[in-house]
């Protein structure tokens, strides 16, 4: 094997007697290093969109999320609280209640998510770095959210309010869990409740700035007819220094098979996934073209052969087997590949750090955007595959012209 490599390296360096051999064989390598490079960035993109939107949500939604296996809610009693706050990494804790509701300001009306919180809202979330019009209650000032709510920016406009509107109160509509609908005043099978617009935040994710509007936990409660202990879910911010999957994997010891553990994929599970099936269909979209353009090397192989047919009839009379013969050509194609494949990654590598420290290629108008430059972001995970990946499509190129035409002359020779 090393012997066949040695002259499979003589080969690829050596001048050929048809100058276009060479060109074709640097057309190979060219395309091997532009579709290994074109792959790297654009996984690296994909990276990139995906911290940057998980980002958006951790403004919003806490390190991990407690929910019932089963129906809307649970009973968030002191012996579950307890549990979760003397758990080794949580920092802190926080219930929340959310139902939908018709808001109704002035002439225009709107359904909503209400999502009812307590006072430790602001410790388990950043909700205070999205705040874009007003203030966030503080932990001190909780109570004054029984008075008032906090909307999404996109929900407060098409409302037409906003903290600093003359007079900001809305109505909140919400149907009542018990008893029965009375046809002849349709009114009274709903509680109504008002309230003043405190704040307005942007996640810049539709589904929350479109439907979100927040308010006090015991408001919720009276709003929704839930009982003092009844919670949607509870959030949980974890420390920073410990693992946060180990944090999770115990509380869904401690706290049973009744109630589920969420961490920050899982919430947005569908949209993550979503995002990594799109990366994979890029993936083999670009490898796909890759794999055209290795097509070039069939061509070099089967000039490379034609010329190198007197070199076959001589290392066969020298004793050389046919897989030996076999293996140089078939190192040439590997070589070809793997030189493309180096330095493709090697120039990949250094755009996207460029890019990632850089941002050197923007938006014309980053005042329109939440980001100034594309968002991407290196994995050595993917530089494995994307090399892995290239050689392999490399191989497989090689390796119908080297066994068939190699054989050909081989068998030819006397």
């Amino acid at each position: 094997m090393r012997i066949s490599l040695r002259i499979a390296w003589r080969y690829l360096f050596a001048k050929k007697s048809q100058n276009i051999i060479n060109v074709i064989s640097w057309i190979s390598l060219l395309g091997v290093l532009v579709g290994s490079a074109a792959i790297l960035i654009v996984l690296s993109v994909f990276n990139g969109l995906h911290s940057f939107i998980g980002s958006l949500f951790g403004s919003f939604d806490p390190d991990l999320k407690i929910e019932a296996v089963e129906g809307k809610t649970f009973e968030a009693n002191d012996s579950i609280l307890s549990i979760i706050r003397e758990t080794e990494g949580v920092e802190a804790a926080s219930c929340f209640l959310i139902d939908n509701a018709l808001l109704r300001y002035d002439e225009r009306q709107m359904p909503a998510l209400i999502m009812g919180v307590d006072k430790h809202f602001s410790s388990v979330t950043n909700i205070d770095s999205i705040i874009v019009s007003g203030s966030f209650p503080s932990p001190e000032d909780y109570y004054s959210l029984d008075n008032c709510c906090s909307l999404g920016y996109i929900l407060a406009q098409q409302l037409g309010t906003n903290p600093m509107a003359f007079t900001n109160q809305l109505v909140i509509y919400a149907p009542k869990r018990t008893g029965n609908i009375n046809m002849s005043n349709p009114e009274k099978s709903f509680i109504k409740q008002v309230s003043t617009v405190s704040s307005t935040f942007a996640v810049q994710q539709a589904d929350y700035d479109s439907q979100y509007a927040i308010i006090g936990l015991s408001q919720a409660r009276d709003l929704f007819c839930y009982s003092g202990n009844e919670v949607s879910g509870i959030g949980i911010k974890t420390a920073s220094n410990l693992n946060t999957d180990n944090i999770q994997q115990l509380l869904k010891k401690r706290l049973g098979a009744t109630l589920d553990v969420k961490n920050r994929w899982e919430q947005h599970s569908q949209f993550f996934r979503m995002m990594e099936v799109e990366k994979f269909m890029a993936f083999l979209i670009l490898l796909f073209i890759l794999a055209i353009a290795a097509f070039n090397i069939i061509g070099t192989l089967s000039m490379l052969i034609y010329e190198k047919k007197e070199s076959i009839y001589i290392l066969k009379a020298m004793g050389a087997s046919k897989q030996t013969v076999t293996r140089v050509f078939l190192f040439e194609g590997l070589l070809v590949s793997i030189g493309g494949a180096l330095i493709g990654l090697l120039l990949g590598i250094a755009l996207v750090l460029i890019q990632q420290n850089y941002g050197i290629i923007n938006f014309h108008d980053s005042a329109s955007y939440i980001i100034d430059a594309y968002p991407v972001e290196l994995a050595l995970s993917d530089v494995l595959i994307v090399f892995i990946a290239v050689v392999i499509v490399g191989y497989l190129a090689a390796w119908y012209p080297v066994n068939t035409i190699v054989h050909k002359y081989y068998q030819s020779a006397r």
